[in-house]
C-alpha cells in the first residue's frame, strides 16, 4: 500500500504503471487484431477469440491491483447475487469518469462475461486502445450533432445500423454489452446546459439500448442497471485516483429479469417509443435518488 506517499510522487508513478499495463496487453491484442485483419476466416477468428479475452481480463486485473496499490479503497458491491459468466447481459450505467471503464471491467472480470463497450469512433486512432478494442469486437459509434445531421441527412440512423451489425457478432458467445446511456461523461457544465430534472445524472439516451434489445433481446438473460458512485471524490475522479486519493467505489446493481416486455419497434411504433422513454426516465430517476442516498451518508 503506497497511498501514504505524496501526490506528486504517486501521480506519475501510478500513471506510468497504467500505461505499461496498457502497452503490454495492447501489444498482444494488436498482434491478435493483425491476425484477424490478414486472415478474415471464421476458424482463425474463433482461435484467437479466447486468448485475446484472457488478455483483456489480465488488463482489468492489473488495473484493479494498481488502483489498490496506490489507494486505500473501500469497495462496495450490492445486488450482484446470482450473476453468471455463462449468461448474456445488457449492462447500462451512469458515466461519472474515465475510471468507470476500469471499475466495470474489473466487475465483469469477476462476475459476468466479457464486456463490449460502445465506443466513440475517435478512439480508433488512440495507440494500443484503438486496435485492441477493434480486435475484441467492440463497436465504434460515430456521434453527429443535430445541426450536422440536418446538413447531412443521409447519415441519420447510421449509429443504429452499427448497433445492429455489432450485436449480431455477440449471439454465439456469452457477452455483456455495456452502454453508458448518457452518451458522455457527467460534468457540471454539461448538467447545467441540459437543464434536466436529475441532480447527479445527464439525460439518458434511449435509442441505442432500444435497438440493442430489438436485435439481441431474446438472448439477454437480464438487464443490469448499474449505478456507479464515488462518494468521497467530487472533483476529477480519475486524477484523484492517480494521486492516491480515491476513497470508496460503490457499484449498485439492479437486475431486471423481464427483458421481453421491454422489446419493440423503436423506429416505427410511436407508442412503444414513448413508453420506452418513460421507463428509462423512471429508471434514471431511481438511480438519481440512489446517488443522493449514497452521498448523504
Amino acid at each position: 500500500m503506497l497511498s501514504g506517499l505524496p501526490a506528486f510522487i504517486l501521480m506519475p508513478l501510478s500513471f506510468t504503471l497504467f500505461c505499461l499495463n496498457l502497452a503490454f496487453t495492447g501489444t498482444f491484442l494488436l498482434l491478435g487484431g493483425l491476425i484477424k485483419l490478414f486472415f478474415p476466416l471464421k476458424i482463425v477468428h474463433q482461435a484467437v477469440h479466447k486468448p485475446m479475452h484472457i488478455l483483456y481480463r489480465f488488463w482489468a486485473l492489473n488495473n484493479f491491483l494498481i488502483m489498490n496499490l496506490f489507494n486505500k479503497i473501500t469497495w462496495t458491491i450490492k445486488g450482484d447475487e446470482g450473476l453468471s459468466k455463462d449468461s448474456w447481459y445488457l449492462l447500462i450505467a451512469n458515466h461519472q469518469s474515465w475510471l468507470d471503464i476500469f471499475v466495470l471491467s474489473n466487475f465483469a472480470r469477476t462476475h459476468i462475461p466479457e464486456p463490449k463497450y460502445f465506443l466513440k469512433d475517435s478512439l480508433k486512432k488512440v495507440p494500443f486502445i484503438g486496435m485492441g478494442c477493434w480486435a475484441l469486437d467492440m463497436p465504434f459509434m460515430k456521434r453527429y450533432s443535430k445541426s450536422y445531421l440536418k446538413k447531412h441527412p443521409h447519415l441519420i440512423g447510421t449509429d443504429i445500423e452499427t448497433t445492429k451489425r455489432s450485436c449480431l457478432k455477440f449471439k454465439n458467445t456469452p457477452t455483456t454489452i455495456i452502454n453508458f446511456v448518457e452518451g458522455t461523461r457527467f460534468t457540471p457544465e454539461k448538467h447545467q446546459a441540459q437543464q434536466n430534472k436529475f441532480n447527479h445524472l445527464l439525460n439518458p439516451k434511449a435509442g441505442g439500448i432500444a435497438f440493442t434489445l430489438a436485435t439481441m433481446g431474446e438472448q439477454f438473460d437480464k438487464i443490469l442497471n448499474i449505478t456507479l458512485v464515488y462518494p468521497h471524490n467530487n472533483g476529477h475522479i480519475m486524477k484523484e485516483m492517480l494521486k492516491g486519493q480515491l476513497k470508496e467505489v460503490i457499484i449498485d446493481v439492479e437486475q431486471i429479469a423481464d427483458v421481453e416486455k421491454l422489446r419493440g419497434n423503436y423506429q416505427e411504433d410511436i407508442q412503444y417509443k414513448q413508453s420506452f422513454h418513460q421507463w428509462l426516465t423512471q429508471l434514471w430517476q431511481k438511480n438519481d435518488r440512489k446517488i443522493t442516498h449514497y452521498l448523504s451518508k
